[in-house]
């Protein structure tokens, strides 16, 4: 088969593209990426050469891109990760969502119809559901609890999980959507909170924590997550939507210790900063759909993984450090310049 994912060169994508490559020898792997400030190419490097694995520049919401794409890869399923990802940036542009998150996907969509794939699959976020009270420990996310939204990110996945769900009510489109909780391990871009704190304790940098530190996340192994969305695209329900949680859960103040802990870094590396507008307080997944009807589960749990993760980090700081000092934007032009002239 031919398989597009979106988003390839970002965290989550970038690590899916690896798990299919070398999983998958007989199908071929299309990676679709813009390369924007979080694409980045060289978390692609393990696969680059790999006979199965192309690599497309270009943006989702670009309809002739997308068109271009499809016509020359006769796709049988596409896998939609690209997207903008960053509260904090949403909230100082939202537009930008807007055009990759919502438009992009209906661009996709369309493509899709078009060329009559055999299967199209939205990564979301459980930040559609909004958030749970810190005080009632009791209450999961459900696949039926109601969109809530709190961001202009976690609207922009709402409206495109929207998108996804009507086309396939009004065109008949094979769709499957995952809603997962807050990601972590190898690759993951450095503006984001646990790769954040690594990089940041190792150079005895003061670390932010929002507000008091007990906002509560549900953190998933990045290779659980792509397990889950593998077993979704080729076992899963068309049509379904299909919730993916790690059940661990830990306050933002536990993670950032557990990793000074791990770096033999003291606490007092921890600073305390004003929490941001509309800060969501708890997430929490009940995955039990997607554990019953499909045999997943989780290969970390949040010890393991995080000691995985801050592993990697320590062998691999080339990646991050280019990364911080802006040498990762080169790399398409290093890679693949001469090829496009």
């Amino acid at each position: 088969m031919n398989i597009i994912v979106t988003g390839g060169a970002g965290f989550i994508g970038g690590n899916f593209v690896h798990r299919m490559v070398k999983k998958y020898p007989e199908d071929t792997i299309i990676n679709v990426d813009l390369l924007t400030y979080a694409g980045n190419l060289e978390t692609c490097k393990p696969v680059e050469n790999e006979p199965n694995y192309k690599f497309y520049r270009g943006d989702i919401a670009d309809a002739d891109f997308v068109n271009r794409v499809f016509e020359a890869e006769k796709p049988d399923i596409v896998v939609n990760f690209a997207a903008e990802s960053h509260v904090d940036r949403s909230i100082t542009d939202p537009g930008i969502f807007v055009h990759s998150n919502v438009l992009g996907t209906v661009t996709l969509l369309d493509a899709c119809r078009r060329y009559g794939i055999k299967r199209y699959h939205q990564v979301s976020t459980d930040e559609v559901y909004g958030d749970l009270p810190l005080d009632r420990p009791d209450l999961f996310f459900t696949e039926t609890t109601p969109l809530h939204t709190s961001s202009p990110y976690s609207s922009s996945k709402a409206s495109a999980d929207l998108f996804v769900l009507a086309y396939h009510r009004t065109f008949g489109l094979p769709v499957t959507i995952s809603r997962c909780s807050n990601n972590y391990g190898p690759y993951h871009f450095p503006e984001k909170l646990i790769p954040l704190m690594i990089s940041r304790a190792l150079a005895d940098e003061e670390l932010p924590v929002y507000g008091d530190g007990a906002n509560v996340r549900d953190w998933l192994h990045v290779s659980d997550h792509c397990a889950a969305i593998d077993l979704i695209i080729h076992n899963g329900r068309v049509g379904e939507v299909y919730n993916v949680g790690g059940h661990n859960e830990r306050t933002n103040l536990e993670v950032v210790k557990t990793i000074l802990h791990a770096l033999n870094k003291p606490e007092s590396l921890i600073r305390f900063v004003k929490d941001r507008p509309g800060h969501d307080r708890r997430y929490a997944i009940d995955p039990t759909k997607l554990e019953t009807e499909l045999g997943w589960k989780p290969e970390y749990n949040f010890d393991t993984g995080i000691a995985q993760t801050i592993e990697w980090y320590l062998n691999n700081r080339e990646w991050w450090e280019h990364i911080i000092s802006g040498e990762y934007q080169n790399y398409f032009e290093n890679m693949y310049g001469e090829r496009l002239s």
